[in-house]
């Protein structure tokens, strides 16, 4: 048996501001593992606050009440749809994804700037952490590029296994076999040493707009 209780307003939005304090997870599974969506609602709807891909090491619900201690489990239409957004992209599949439902707020300035560079890099291209420093006015700034990619709270949404090192190797991930692995669901070749050959790789200059090379096994990206 149900039992209905009436609220009025300003109960209702008590509620709801008690409610918007406290994070929610779903997890769903994928081509690689189980991955978590860690998010909240707003009074502008959900947002997205971290993606945590499959992971070698911890189970991702782990290292969710590890890094958002009294997460619930819980989903909504949006996040939902996001996820299945998400499988499809780690299926190999070409995706689009919102920018609306992602909480930026939780990103330094700096880091937002990296992570928007970062997400003109299109499927089926790759860049250097020197190239977006550069392409950001502040060459010689290729460390902090990575440290911003690699704290990269939105992977996926946000391309990061897009960009790699000047010398064609991968570079850093959440998992240096993923990240392989996503690069060539997306076409990029990989040598038998582990470098990246035959690539599309983007030019992001700030007055010449974007361009392309081809990279060979042997040429520096």
């Amino acid at each position: 048996m149900r039992l209905l209780v009436e609220v009025n307003s300003s109960t209702f939005l008590r509620i709801m501001k008690i409610f918007m304090e406290f994070f929610s997870h779903t997890s769903l599974p994928s081509a690689f593992g189980t991955f978590c969506i860690v998010w909240k609602e707003t009074e502008k709807g959900p947002r997205v606050y971290r993606i945590f891909l499959p992971n070698e090491q911890t189970k991702v619900e782990r290292l969710v009440l590890m890094n958002f201690a009294g997460s619930g489990r819980r989903s909504c239409s949006v996040i939902a749809e996001l996820g299945e957004q998400i499988q499809s992209f780690l299926a190999g599949e070409a995706v689009d994804f919102k920018f609306d439902i992602i909480a930026f707020n939780r990103c330094s300035e700096f880091q937002k700037r990296v992570l928007l560079s970062q997400n003109r890099i299109p499927r089926g291209w790759i860049s250097t952490y020197g190239r977006i420093a550069k392409s950001l006015g502040i060459p010689g700034s290729a460390r902090a590029v990575g440290r911003a990619l690699a704290h990269n709270p939105f992977p996926v949404i946000i391309p990061c296994h897009r960009t790699v090192r000047s010398n064609g190797e991968p570079g850093g991930f959440q998992s240096k076999q993923m990240k392989r692995a996503l690069l060539e669901l997306e076409g990029i070749e990989f040598s038998q040493s582990g470098k990246i050959r035959n690539a599309a790789i983007l030019i992001m200059e700030i007055d010449q707009g974007v361009g392309w090379v081809e990279l060979s096994e042997t040429q520096q990206i």
